[in-house]
């Protein structure tokens, strides 16, 4: 069987190369072996890549097991919580750009025969997908595992417990005592934060999509199997050469339609939508906002998960994982299609169990009709914005309200903890998208300091930022065109009627055409920055309705 490796390795001419092959320590049977790239995003900052270290280790073991040799290297992460809510969370999505790109270089320039994505959290698992997606070589995911909840107070609690704890002791709900109590037990093992939030939906899709192993999305960093599913990921990989079975093959329009069809179900973060457009623009698929809606009006939302509802990825883990929700969605799924195990869909789920009614329920008794995310069109919004239903109660479903408007994160949230925001407010927050924050902010701490406050249901947030998995509400992200490039959120003036109707989905600036038109007008641009590499992503990002991704 040719390699891709014989690049690096076969003839006299590269003797040369072979020679440094063995200043690693390797024979000559060694490197007639397939060479395996192990991708492993671990670091020291990110709880959820503290324990990758071992995963990879793990996975290198089943790469030896099954006959090739392993060689590791590192991507960068940041941790989107740590980075939550100053400066710093402008590098954050801008960061699955860089993680794509390394991985291409060293897959690429190396020549590995096939690669294992050791990975975990927000923009980590996504970047590592569109590099797979960009070499096409066989490949593998395996994540690091969600962390255990912790509990305060008999109570179960988690990272988004705290942020909204912020806003409760502001208002006087909760003494600084107990604040620093949460503080304290909140995130008490290493592992992606505890919810369906943006790390862990994106593991249950890298699944649901059939680039990861069976059952792997949701089995916790500190249980001994996800080291089981790890070596099981790197002795797969060298089926997966044999085979010549690469993403091409695997992320299919139906794979995507899949993935989408799960996280409508599981009521995901909204930050898939853009993930999913990323991973598909790199694998030549033509993915768009009308597939999200047009599913999200079929498939129910079936799982009450975090935040939205009271169920942790360890409950989703117990009642059966990815495979018991794709099992109870078969009707809908296309399950005659391909994955990383060499067996379509439809023998993957074929033994799946549904071992709890309440975290899985019946399409007959769902959680709501209709799946957990909404695309919104209207004046504010004509090439879309994106909203997640699954975590927005029902009496707020339909609002219209005065907008409270800023031009950043900072000045909004100084306006909620000051309780500027009263109830019956649309804040709008703009100059925060891919281009003009630059790169595209979460709103966590002003959503969370919101629901601490009380407001949850009597103040709506739209932004052309975007939101945390973590954050509840009647919260409104991805507004495109986004302030920066002179769309209409960019007009909205203290006092104007905003309609948000998600039934109908529609999103409306209640004043006057006219006055529309002379605003758009008399706008003009307000570039933030003008250095560094948040310049250069300013200038090349797309909108967020194509994803975020770059011009080439």
């Amino acid at each position: 069987m040719k390699l891709r490796s014989d690049d690096v390795k076969r003839g006299f001419e590269r003797a040369p190369n072979r020679s440094l092959l063995k200043a690693l320590g390797l024979s000559d049977e060694d490197i007639n072996k397939p060479f395996i790239g192990v991708a492993n995003s671990y670091n020291t900052i990110i709880p959820g890549h503290i324990c990758l270290d071992k995963v990879a280790k793990a996975v290198s073991e089943g790469v030896r097991e099954a006959g090739g040799v392993p060689f590791e290297f590192g991507t960068i992460g940041i941790c989107d919580g740590i980075a939550m809510g100053h400066e710093g969370m402008k590098y954050s999505l801008p960061s699955r750009e860089v993680i794509a790109d390394s991985v291409e270089l060293m897959v690429q320039a190396h020549r590995f025969d096939g690669v294992v994505l050791v990975t975990n959290c927000d923009k980590i698992t996504p970047g590592m997908l569109m590099a797979a997606a960009r070499v096409d070589i066989p490949s593998i995911i395996i994540t690091g595992g969600p962390m255990l909840s912790g509990y305060f107070k008999n109570q179960k609690i988690g990272l988004i417990s705290v942020f909204e704890g912020v806003g409760k002791y502001k208002e006087g709900k909760i003494s600084k005592e107990e604040l620093k109590g949460m503080e304290d037990v909140a995130c008490p093992t290493c592992g992606s934060c505890n919810g369906l939030f943006t790390a862990n939906t994106m593991a249950c899709l890298s699944e649901a999509m059939g680039m990861a192993l069976p059952g792997s999305a949701t089995v916790s960093a500190v249980n001994a199997k996800r080291l089981t599913l790890a070596r099981a990921s790197g002795r797969q990989i060298m089926k997966l050469i044999k085979t010549d079975l690469k993403p091409s093959k695997i992320l299919t329009i139906d794979a995507f339609k899949n993935a989408i069809m799960v996280d409508l179900a599981l009521g995901g973060s909204t930050n898939t939508v853009l993930h999913l457009l990323a991973i598909a623009s790199e694998a030549g698929i033509k993915l768009n906002l009308n597939i999200f809606d047009k599913l999200s009006r079929k498939i129910p939302h079936l799982s009450n998960m975090c935040p939205g509802g009271p169920y942790t990825m360890e409950d989703l883990d117990a009642a059966g994982g990815v495979p018991a929700i794709m099992k109870r969605l078969s009707k809908h799924l296309h399950l005659n299609i391909i994955s990383v195990t060499g067996e379509k869909v439809q023998d993957n789920i074929r033994d799946a169990s549904i071992l709890n009614e309440e975290v899985i329920r019946p399409l007959s008794n769902p959680i709501h009709k209709e799946g957990g995310i909404a695309i919104l069109l209207g004046n504010i919004a004509p090439q879309g914005s994106v909203v997640k239903t699954a975590a927005i109660s029902l009496k707020i479903m339909n609002f219209t309200g005065s907008a409270k408007v800023f031009d950043s994160e900072e000045e909004a949230m100084k306006a909620i903890l000051e309780k500027e925001v009263k109830s019956g407010n649309v804040i709008v927050i703009r100059y925060e998208g891919p281009k003009g924050g630059p790169g595209m902010r979460e709103m966590l701490s002003p959503t969370s300091a919101i629901a601490g406050m009380g407001l949850i249901d009597s103040v709506a947030l739209i932004t052309d930022g975007r939101f945390s998995g973590g954050t509840h509400g009647p919260c409104v992200g991805h507004i495109s065109p986004e302030a920066a490039e002179g769309g209409p959120i960019a007009i909205i003036e203290n006092g104007d009627l905003i309609e948000l109707n998600i039934p109908e989905r529609r999103l409306n600036l209640k004043v006057d055409e006219k006055e529309i038109e002379r605003r758009l007008n008399s706008w003009k641009p307000r570039p933030k920055v003008s250095s560094g590499y948040l310049r250069r992503y300013s200038s090349s990002v797309k909108s967020a309705d194509k994803g975020a991704t770059l011009n080439i």
